[in-house]
């Protein structure tokens, strides 16, 4: 359990640098205020819910752990998690450029909207966090593993994705740029490849899951698809 924690804080910690290189060397400066007001509530929020599973739930912590396209099973999941890595540093490089070369000027109630959708995006994970311990960050069906149909599980199949939406919606927005939206455009059909793909491995392979569709008919977005 030791192991685990140290891991998990060592992962944050590497995670931060990273998004750091990524936003300030592109930048061509540390006087990028947005990146730091983005990386504060990123960062913040990360911590936040490193150390509640810590404490509530290691077991999903440990699944969380396990993500990216090395930990992938199936050939199509490989692929789709690389193209969605590989466009979740362009969300990131492409708004530093932006800042650097002033393609696109972002007003500050824009940058305020997309920081109020990271933070309220990881709330909504937060939430999927405490109502679902199965919460994987590979598609696979945990031993004893049963449906969840309570709390956002009852409004969209899929609120972890939904979630994350709102978070990457933000992200080009928060760094003060227009231009990182072609980012999120280009993310959008892995996501939704992944979505439907993890809905037909569901069904195959968890018990209920196919009445649960039925029940629940929103995949992402409530009331709308």
């Amino acid at each position: 359990m030791r192991n685990l924690n140290v891991q998990a804080w060592l992962s944050l910690v590497v995670l931060g640098v990273v998004m750091g290189l990524l936003l300030f060397i592109p930048a061509g400066t540390i006087y990028y205020w947005q990146a730091w007001v983005y990386l504060l509530i990123f960062m913040g929020a990360s911590l936040l819910t490193t150390r509640y599973l810590i404490k509530k739930d290691p077991a999903l912590l440990n699944r969380r752990m396990r993500g990216g396209p090395t930990a992938e099973k199936r050939r199509a999941q490989k692929l789709i998690m690389l193209c969605m890595s590989i466009g979740f540093i362009a969300l990131l490089v492409v708004p530093a450029f932006d800042h650097r070369f002033r393609w696109s000027a972002m007003p500050l109630s824009g940058v305020i909207v997309g920081d109020a959708l990271v933070a309220i995006g990881f709330y909504f994970i937060f939430l999927v966090y405490k109502e679902n311990t199965f919460t994987s960050a590979t598609i696979e069906v945990a031993e004893d593993q049963r449906v969840i149909s309570t709390g956002p599980y009852a409004i969209v199949r899929h609120p972890m994705y939904a979630s994350a939406l709102l978070y990457l919606v933000g992200t080009p927005l928060a760094l003060g740029s227009f231009w990182g939206l072609l980012a999120l455009v280009a993310i959008m059909p892995f996501l939704i490849w992944r979505l439907y793909d993890e809905e037909s491995f569901l069904s195959r392979n968890l018990s209920g899951y196919t009445e649960y569709q039925k029940k629940v008919r929103h995949r992402l977005i409530p009331f709308i698809w």
